[in-house]
């Protein structure tokens, strides 16, 4: 055993060594026939334009679309740009190009993407663009698409992203980076299409566009003349908060919404309840929020987190613990358990002794593997443990999606075969891709800032002032959240929600709890609305609610971002009277997922359903469970939930955004090289520490 995992670190040693000396690709725009001369103004219109056949899309009715790469004007790196594909609100030709006129209120709406690294066409193509993808890779029209309620613009950015060209040294530094770069592509933008200027600019997004946003709101304010008129911002499973908020601190929040993870096992459930308290994740939210900002999440780091340094996981659904048996195996073939199948055999086995260990520690200890990651030690119990995801996929966007490979829904071939950009106007100088690991600074160091190599601050450090400073532009906020999103699960934007302040009060006064409902009657999730905040909770969606849920995500956009629906606004937060009234059964900390799981090989092949006998137990037991925890003092001073910086913890934020991530950047990864070859040491004198990790 201790052979095996000398020869698996070295690996992962060599990998990370590796990447220290990566470079980040150099690209550039193209200029198509046409192009014109001179600055950007109205007559580039025509040049974007997407006039020649789009591939695959014959017979397909589609409004006017433009696209193409606008310069960011960053000094010294011209051929920075951002790519955009914007279409022309359904039935309303001429709407882009129509001249400025400062009585010209129709809406018009910006899609981001995030990663950070993921193109907005993503979203275009899978969730509500004009046009979606199949599994087959045909194409067919999207009747739910945004832009049949306003000309909607779907972007790739940072530089570098997707379609968006940047140089090998020109990837954005930090998020104040970022918003310039977009204010300059903003001001080039309205250049050529004037009436973006006046129009009221509703800007959305979703995931780490949660980061995005606030930063962009922030250069915009910044501005004594704004490029735009922006009318209110929109933000879908966001990344508001510090990881620590956002990934792990819900994790119990998602076993309770969806028990099936651990197969409605009420010990397991109390292991995870104990960890969750013992890191600190039991925040106690109150309406309003009294006693200051919640304190430092303390993020103590298990072993296994020195071995997750060689390699980047944010768009794996696979266990750890399968993924490096797996990766081993293929290499040595020597030990049968770390094969597919005998692993499987052993399923039950392996979960009785994963019980027996967990029952077997002292109480009140953090996990020595995980440490307080119980998000992943989430998923690896559900792939290793639990049926149907122990078929070897759990899709942390959509907990009920246990299909394993997913159908691919890949864009690549219509946009990167030659047809598709030269309709698009898209560079030559590289492929587009969905989504690639971005290198903040210009180097792949995740070593510096978040998860992500972001040395950004989180935006909640500052949403209490951007709030104040958006009321005093009559410009509001909405929340929005899919309820089976595992990645950043709603309660972790309820804590960043209870962690400001906005109109003079610090969070919501009232537990959201008032429903909504879609156009044909059916309830859709629960709405609140306070001071400038609109809160939305998706029943039955995952991360990317417009793909999940096309319909209700469209009546969302009409009424409560386009439009100005009341429906849960909190009228009088004393006497408790809220427009559309107040729903008890919503008013949980959680609201149920659905009782089936679908999987299959690439498509949905087959439906898990649970025993009523077995969801009656549960019920009884969660209803008379007692979370017997301590609450947390929220008197500390900080200013943010965020992970702390002490010696057992893992640092998840850099108190300032304005340093650049090219410092030091190979000296501090090349020693964590080092560091890896250390963790050998380890590996030979605690066997049993790592033993169960097969």
């Amino acid at each position: 055993m201790t052979g095996m995992f000398t020869a698996l670190v070295l690996l992962l040693s060599a990998i990370l060594c590796a990447n220290a000396q990566l470079t980040p690709p150099n690209s550039f725009p193209h200029a198509w026939p046409g192009q014109p001369k001179g600055p950007l103004n109205a007559a580039w219109q025509q040049y974007f334009e997407v006039q020649s056949p789009l591939p695959n899309l014959t017979g397909l009715a589609l409004p006017r679309s433009f696209a193409g790469n606008i310069p960011v004007n960053r000094a010294g790196h011209p051929n920075n740009t951002l790519f955009f594909w914007g279409f022309e609100r359904q039935g309303r030709n001429g709407s882009l190009t129509v001249p400025a006129h400062a009585n010209n209120s129709e809406p018009w709406i910006f899609w981001l993407q995030g990663g950070p690294g993921s193109s907005g066409m993503l979203g275009l193509s899978t969730e509500n663009g004009p046009i979606h993808v199949l599994s087959n890779g045909s194409w067919v029209l999207n009747p739910f698409s945004w832009n049949t309620l306003a000309d909607t613009i779907w972007i790739d950015q940072p530089v570098g992203t997707g379609f968006s060209t940047s140089d090998a040294k020109g990837y954005i530094a930090d998020e104040d980076q970022m918003g310039e770069d977009f204010i300059e592509f903003l001001k080039n933008l309205v250049s050529v299409f004037p009436s973006l200027a006046t129009r009221p600019l509703y800007l959305t997004g979703e995931s780490y566009a949660g980061t995005y946003i606030p930063y962009i709101v922030k250069h915009i304010f910044a501005q004594s003349k704004p490029p735009v008129n922006l009318k209110k911002i929109a933000i879908g499973d966001g990344s508001l908060g510090s990881f620590a908020t956002i990934r792990h601190l819900p994790v119990l929040n998602t076993i309770e919404t969806y028990p099936s993870i651990i197969g409605y096992d009420q010990d397991v459930f109390n292991y995870f309840r104990e960890q969750h308290h013992l890191c600190g994740f039991d925040l106690n939210l109150t309406y309003p929020q009294t006693g200051g900002n919640f304190p430092t999440l303390n993020l103590t780091q298990g072993l296994r987190a020195t071995f997750l340094e060689a390699t980047d996981t944010r768009v794996t659904g696979s266990s750890w613990r399968e993924a490096i048996a797996t990766e081993y195996a293929v290499r040595a073939r020597t030990n049968p358990i770390m094969k597919r199948a005998d692993y499987h055999e052993r399923r039950g086995a392996d979960a009785l002794q994963w019980k027996r260990d967990i029952s077997g520690r002292p109480n009140g200890t953090i996990d020595p593997w995980y440490g307080c990651d119980i998000f992943d030690e989430m998923r690896d119990y559900a792939v290793n443990f639990t049926f149907p995801w122990s078929n070897g996929g759990f899709d942390v966007y959509d907990i009920p999606d246990a299909t394993h490979p997913e159908p691919d829904m890949d864009a690549g071939p219509f946009l990167n075969g030659p047809a598709g950009r030269a309709a698009l106007h898209a560079p030559t100088s590289k492929n587009w891709s969905s989504s690639f690991n971005y290198p903040f600074g210009s180097v792949y160091n995740k070593s510096i800032g978040n998860e992500h190599g972001d040395p950004s601050v989180e935006p909640v450090a500052f949403l209490t002032p951007l709030f104040a400073n958006a009321s005093e532009r009559n410009i509001s906020f909405v929340f929005y959240s899919g309820n089976d999103d595992a990645q950043v699960q709603h309660r972790g934007t309820e804590v960043v929600i209870q962690n400001f302040t906005f109109g003079g009060v610090q969070g919501f006064t009232r537990k959201p709890a008032t429903p909504w409902f879609d156009d044909d009657g059916n309830a859709a999730g629960i709405v609140h609305q306070e001071r400038g905040l609109t809160y939305v909770l998706f029943t039955g969606a995952g991360h990317l609610v417009p793909q999940w849920k096309p319909a209700q995500a469209l009546v969302f956009l009409r009424e409560f971002v386009l439009g100005s629906n009341r429906n849960g606004t909190v009228v009088n937060s004393i006497t408790g009277e809220v427009v559309g009234g107040e729903n008890k059964t919503l008013a949980g900390d959680f609201m149920p997922g659905g009782d089936e799981i679908f999987y299959g090989s690439a498509k949905t092949e087959g439906t898990s359903t649970v025993p009523s006998a077995t969801i009656a137990a549960w019920e009884s037991f969660i209803a008379t469970a007692t979370l017997n925890v301590t609450v947390v003092s929220s008197s500390a001073a900080s200013s943010s939930v965020k992970a702390s910086t002490s010696p057992a913890s893992v640092t998840e934020v850099l108190p300032s955004s304005t340093g650049s991530a090219n410092n030091g950047a190979l000296s501090v990864r090349m020693q964590r090289c080092w560091d890896m070859f250390a963790m050998i040491l380890v590996v030979a004198v605690m066997p049993v520490a790592i033993g169960r990790l097969f």
